[in-house]
């Protein structure tokens, strides 16, 4: 669990383009017009000296260290960052004109979270131009602080937390037509072990990608939580429509060199490259890791232990399988911490949703009904393994909860590489649609019919479908639900037409008896005759 990044607050200026030249002399035109190191530090960031750099350069030597015992990021003046805490970072505020990039080429400026009481790891931050790449060196005149910081005691070169980039946009959801400057507003932050989020389509925080997962909810073991140790911006060329950065990872366990290359249209996607090299034997490694938090929702939710409808980043898991099936298993908050398999070849992507977008299923004003979905397109051959969804038991909204990742069938020992690319998608809904019937809610009760002794031991289940291949069903057709469980009986199951005037809003009932405590795996599909018509509901129920 980790503490989230809050969205920025920096202050900056804007390049007119129109007179950056292209072509030979664009090295040139990049210094003339502050772009190159030389003008960066004209503007007052300090640079180290510079270094060759490329992609290949960093898998090298992320092959060469995982050769060697791990050396663990030093926590400069440890005693100097515990005294900033909560409330002494918070007014600690990075100055909008030493912002990478804030005169240009990008039209997405890079400021930088200062380290503190819950950020103590530095982050060497680079910049690269023409292969060559010059530190940015931490001096405490890049930040707004108090005169009685405990952050003017840290000596020159300490390192940053973390970064965000910035945009400039017009309005957001409630505020169309406004234009918004960039110091207000940023559209990614990496911040924390390998974390980093984005805004989305919604412009609006709240689930966390991470670089790796070492050994989550592993009996006997302590999740390991690697970090980006060193990051590299990439000066864009003017005009390019993404930003493309590359990052080196560290922890006892792995190595590993990624490239992001992040694009900001309707929403946020990150094609991104690594080659991982283990240092250590790994019980479950989780290859594109999702993190969010789901405390309950309308499917179950303890009596009077919150005010509001529901509080979730995210209701449920979707999947789209290497054979095509789409699935969705709807999130859980157990009562002890649950790890569940998604058997799986080379499959399609995955992702962490939210799918209820009602305000009024919330009603608390922090817009979790904003919240973005996730999605992992994969690339390439993933060969066997399972998506893997941990569940974990929380009494609050303040945790993240949630992961969903990848783990491959085979073993991960020492010395183990791995070369994975995939594509995350920061969106409000799947990136790839289907003429499916999605599953928009289950709904839970006691079994038995109505005006009647409702029989113990007994479930009921309610799981409405809705999509263009429910609507197009001719007058009079009722589809048939297509039920099994890993235990227990079923009873009392059709399905009807959700009195709403929705077209194409269906919903499966059932009935399940069952006893014991152990979880029960549930599946549930509409069809009519061969045709599938709805994707899968998968549902963990936990008897109670």
């Amino acid at each position: 669990m980790h503490d989230r990044a809050e969205q920025g607050s920096s202050l900056g200026l804007r390049l007119d383009r129109r007179t950056l030249l292209a072509g030979a002399g664009a090295t040139a035109t990049l210094a003339a017009l502050g772009f190159a190191p030389e003008a960066l530090a004209q503007q007052g960031l300090k640079l180290g000296q510079p270094e060759d750099f490329t992609f290949e350069s960093l898998k090298a030597r992320v092959r060469q260290m995982a050769a060697q015992p791990y050396q663990a990021p030093p926590s400069p003046q440890p005693d100097v960052l515990q005294r900033i805490d909560y409330d002494a970072h918070g007014k600690i505020r990075f100055k909008p004109e030493m912002a990478l990039w804030a005169n240009g080429p990008s039209s997405w400026p890079v400021t930088f979270f200062h380290l503190g009481r819950y950020f103590q790891k530095p982050v060497r931050m680079h910049v690269v131009e023409a292969g060559r790449a010059r530190e940015i060196v931490y001096d405490e005149s890049y930040f707004e602080m108090p005169d009685s910081s405990p952050a003017h005691e840290l000596k020159p070169g300490t390192g940053f937390a973390g970064f965000r980039l910035q945009e400039s946009r017009s309005g957001h959801p409630g505020r169309k037509g406004e234009m918004l400057d960039w110091k207000n507003n940023d559209w990614v932050a990496f911040l924390g072990a390998s974390y980093f989020r984005a805004i989305g389509e919604l412009y609006q925080y709240g689930l966390s990608a991470r670089g790796l997962a070492i050994d989550p909810a592993v009996a006997g073991k302590t999740e390991e939580f690697p970090d980006f140790t060193h990051v590299w911006l990439e000066t864009p060329q003017e005009g390019a429509e993404y930003v493309t950065l590359y990052a080196l990872l560290s922890g006892p366990s792995v190595a590993g060199a990624y490239r992001f290359r992040m694009h900001r249209g309707k929403g946020v996607t990150m094609e991104i490259e690594t080659e991982l090299q283990l240092r250590k034997d790994v019980s479950r490694l989780g290859i594109a890791p999702l993190t969010s938090m789901f405390w309950y929702s309308e499917t179950l939710k303890q009596t009077a232990v919150d005010w509001r409808p529901e509080v979730h980043d995210s209701d449920g898991l979707a999947l789209w399988t290497g054979s095509g099936e789409r699935a969705w298993r709807p999130l859980n908050n157990p009562p002890h911490t649950i790890a569940s398999a998604f058997s799986d070849n080379n499959p399609r992507g995955f992702g962490l949703m939210q799918r209820d977008r009602e305000v009024g299923h919330y009603l608390d004003g922090v817009s979790y009904e904003r919240r973005p979905s996730l999605w992992v397109e994969t690339e390439g051959d993933w060969g066997k393994g399972s998506v893997q969804l941990v569940e974990i038991p929380t009494d609050d909204e303040i945790h993240d909860n949630i992961v969903a990742m990848w783990v491959p069938e085979a073993s991960a020992r020492a010395g183990s590489s791995y070369n994975y690319r995939y594509t995350l998608h920061w969106v409000a809904d799947e990136p790839f649609p289907t003429t499916l019937g999605k599953v928009v809610a289950t709904r839970l009760g006691n079994g038995g019919q109505p005006g009647t002794a409702r029989p113990r031991g007994v479930r009921k289940f309610m799981v409405e479908f809705l999509g263009p291949a429910l609507e197009a069903l001719p007058f009079g057709t009722k589809p048939e639900v297509v039920l099994s469980s890993s235990r227990g009986k079923f009873s009392y199951v059709f399905a009807e037409p959700v009195p709403d005037d929705v077209p194409g809003h269906w919903r499966a009932q059932f009935d399940l008896t069952v006893g014991g405590s152990e979880p029960v795996e549930l599946r549930c599909y509409l069809k009519a005759g061969d045709a599938v018509l709805t994707e899968t509901w998968l549902y963990q129920y936990l008897p109670f």
